[in-house]
């Protein structure tokens, strides 16, 4: 059996892009492709799932429940986030729906971006190339927007994110 060294950030973008694609079926060279990642990088990635028990051992179905809480209980310690300057960006947190539409909020948070039509601050991505893709899917979007709520925001931002995150599993 091939040693676990942790999971990497991308890892959950990974698994994210499986959630957002629902019933379509998909081969790893379109989730690379969509992602900007490797093919070698998302089959490393999917292995390093299976081990840690997220992803089913045909690599194709998500284990939601333990997708869930591993996002919700241990991501926040494990790629911490702090907002820092202002940038031009793509929105992210509350600052993307579907948090947007429930949370009022003054400051905007957003993965830098220079083709972004936002400016706030900003949010280090779980993968530099998150914000290029989050344009070219929108469900993804919503719940790595949500994952980042999750990394960043106060215990009221994180229990509505877990809510609509659910929703996105179920």
């Amino acid at each position: 059996m091939k040693k676990h060294n942790g999971m990497r950030p991308h890892d959950i973008v990974i698994l994210l892009k499986i959630v957002a694609k629902g019933d379509q079926d998909w081969l790893m060279k379109d989730i690379a492709n969509e992602l900007f990642i490797s093919n070698s990088e998302v089959s490393e990635s999917l292995n390093r799932s299976v081990l840690a028990g997220l992803i089913a051992s045909d690599k194709k179905r998500v284990m939601n429940q333990a997708l869930v809480e591993f996002i919700t209980s241990g991501l926040k310690y494990v790629y911490p986030q702090k907002p820092s300057g202002l940038v031009r960006g793509i929105a992210t947190a509350h600052s993307a729906p579907p948090l947007s539409e429930i949370i009022q909020s003054d400051e905007l948070y957003v993965w830098p971006y220079a083709e972004g039509n936002q400016r706030g601050f900003s949010i280090e991505p779980l993968h530099p190339n998150v914000p290029k893709a989050a344009l070219k899917d929108p469900i993804l979007h919503e719940l790595l927007a949500l994952v980042d709520a999750i990394r960043l925001g106060n215990v009221r931002e994180q229990k509505i994110a877990k809510v609509e995150l659910e929703k996105h599993f179920n």
